[in-house]
């Protein structure tokens, strides 16, 4: 198959990345995985659809770090027919651009549009993918697999949803991910409340959610395709997501750090709550964490 993979930019990418990790892995089971950005189609005159793209063009690599740096290579770009690919998948992350570039984050949603609609296999679904977005998505699924959470702008009604929780609680803003913009109040806080709601809303929306002391301990990140828990070798792919300080993120952004974990019947069953929406919303490949 011919896949293509849409990062923010090509020269932006890490080896680190999923992204890389995905295209080596399809590469070396014979697939074509090609690189394009956000910035690099052209929806031309006849209606057709366009890229530059480029692809590691050796039969084999030693490492992800190789692999990339072949891929980054300006010589290798080509421009292609979006129509030549089986799969393309959306592996942009909006909130790197959110600032600098926020006009990525729309382009990104509409050519993945236009690719689908061209007969494209697109994951995941461009429009979905455009909900998700907004941590708003996350109250479309059953109360059981969600926090107690108050979404407002109103200063005195959070104030107020804080206190019920017990002076207690998590704020973070509607849009963003990486564990970007992230507090944690407690009545310790309380003279800094005012200016933490502050500093939040002035972007948009505050989200205000119960805290899970578990959360201390970091949570799990579990993989789920087309709804089922994807398993490797007879293992869950799966891993703990740890705080490396004191700080409650433990996203990988953040400085977190990949723990080994064993997937438990408790968390099998969450995957079952979500697992019909993701599948009706064409989420085909989702991280899902748990605390």
């Amino acid at each position: 198959m011919k896949i293509g993979f849409i990062v923010n930019d090509i020269e932006t990418e890490k080896a680190e990345y999923t992204t890389n990790r995905l295209a080596l892995a399809a590469k070396e089971m014979g697939h074509e995985a090609w690189y394009m950005g956000i910035g690099d189609f052209a929806y031309e005159p006849d209606g057709s659809l366009s890229t530059k793209a480029r692809a590691g063009h050796a039969k084999t690599y030693r490492s992800l770090e190789r692999h990339l740096a072949d891929v980054q290579k300006p010589d290798v770009e080509q421009l292609i027919g979006m129509d030549e690919f089986d799969v393309v998948m959306l592996r942009n992350d909006p909130a790197d651009d959110a600032e600098t570039d926020p006009w990525r984050n729309n382009a990104g949603v509409a050519f993945g549009q236009l690719i689908a609609s061209s007969g494209v296999l697109v994951v995941n679904d461009p429009t979905s993918l455009a909900n998700a977005l907004s941590k708003a998505y996350f109250q479309h699924f059953p109360e059981i697999v969600r926090p107690r959470t108050l979404i407002s702008r109103d200063e005195d009604m959070i104030e107020e949803f804080i206190t019920d929780l017990g002076g207690k609680a998590v704020l973070k803003p509607l849009q963003g991910s990486g564990g970007a913009g992230v507090f944690l109040v407690d009545r310790k806080e309380a003279p800094n409340l005012k200016q933490i709601i502050e500093a939040i809303s002035r972007d948009g929306y505050v989200v205000a959610q119960e805290y899970l002391p578990e959360a201390a301990k970091g949570d799990v990140r579990m993989f789920v395709m087309n709804g089922e828990p994807l398993v490797v070798d007879g293992e869950h792919a799966a891993f703990r997501r740890t705080p490396s300080t004191k700080d409650i993120r433990s996203n990988m952004s953040a400085g977190g750090k990949a723990e080994k974990v064993k997937v438990t019947d408790d968390m099998l069953q969450m995957v079952e709550v979500v697992r019909p929406k993701l599948v009706a919303d064409g989420m085909f490949l989702v991280g899902l964490d748990i605390v």
